[in-house]
């Protein structure tokens, strides 16, 4: 009796131990993941004034007394349209004053934030805190006179499931999505091969599931040299968007594509918004 007692006491030692492992793991690829999705840079390496355009910033409350860092670029005029950035997974928002000149060149005004964890935003990033940073900088533009129609949220790579997240919660005249995968579990599964992504990963940014209950202009740009998300990732979005919509295709890596693009970026865009803006 006593040799059967030692026994299951060892048997349920193994298995607590076991138990352990495997929570710890799951633990370890959890940070994993967070660290791979989000990549932020809280030092800003340029200034707003170096476009050489009126430029408001602003820290935008989003809950419990938190806020966002914002830059604002109005339109030269009244009555044209807004591009709320939805930027990408790395950085923050002074590293990529190149776009906010391209968008600006479109007659249409710019608000770039920073989500939380990112830049001088409070807190720490998360897939549904993400959600809610664009919803609060929606809402202050809101507050500045702009009507849903006359807002384009405009997703770069994450931002892009930011964006199309943003587009299902408030109502937007378009949206724009620049080299965006259509979730985070398949392009993880693309990069990490090895690793159970589409079992353990909590982070989704389902980009794909949420264009066929859209019922607004889309843009998406994208390239066949895109080394990190690859070009059929477009072409599923593409697939599974509502008309109208517009598949562009440009060149370039993925973190050279504004660069190599500009002219043709700054085309598509502009006559998305022409487009959109038709009767």
């Amino acid at each position: 009796m006593r040799e059967l007692k030692l026994k299951r006491k060892r048997i349920w030692m193994r298995l607590a131990a076991a138990g352990l492992c495997a929570l710890a793991l799951i633990g370890m690829l959890r940070r994993f993941e967070h660290s791979q999705v989000y990549q932020p840079s809280a030092a800003l390496e340029a200034a707003p004034g170096a476009l050489g355009r009126p430029c408001e910033e602003v820290f935008i409350t989003v809950e419990n007394g938190q806020r966002i860092h914002a830059w604002y670029f109005p339109a030269e005029s009244n009555s044209a349209p807004v591009i709320l950035v939805c930027h990408g997974n790395g950085g923050n928002i002074s590293h990529r004053l190149d776009l906010y000149a391209v968008l600006l060149e479109t007659g249409a005004g710019v608000l770039a934030f920073d989500y939380r964890g990112y830049g001088r935003s409070d807190g720490k990033p998360g897939e549904e805190g993400t959600y809610r940073d664009g919803q609060a900088a929606y809402r202050w533009l809101a507050g500045k006179g702009f009507d849903g129609s006359r807002i384009i949220a405009y997703g770069e790579s994450l931002g892009g499931g930011v964006a199309s997240e943003l587009a299902l919660r408030e109502k937007l005249g378009g949206l724009i999505l620049q080299s965006t995968f259509t979730s985070v579990p398949d392009i993880g599964a693309e990069v990490f091969p090895w690793l159970p992504v589409r079992w353990l990963g909590t982070i989704k940014y389902d980009t794909r599931s949420k264009l066929p209950r859209l019922r607004i202009p889309v843009l998406i740009l994208h390239s066949r040299q895109d080394e990190l998300i690859k070009f059929h990732h477009a072409e599923e979005n593409f697939a599974a968007a509502n008309r109208p919509k517009v598949l562009c295709e440009i060149s370039g890596g993925h973190n050279d594509a504004l660069w190599a693009n500009r002219p043709a970026i700054l085309r598509a865009v502009k006559e998305f918004l022409q487009t959109r803006a038709s009767p």
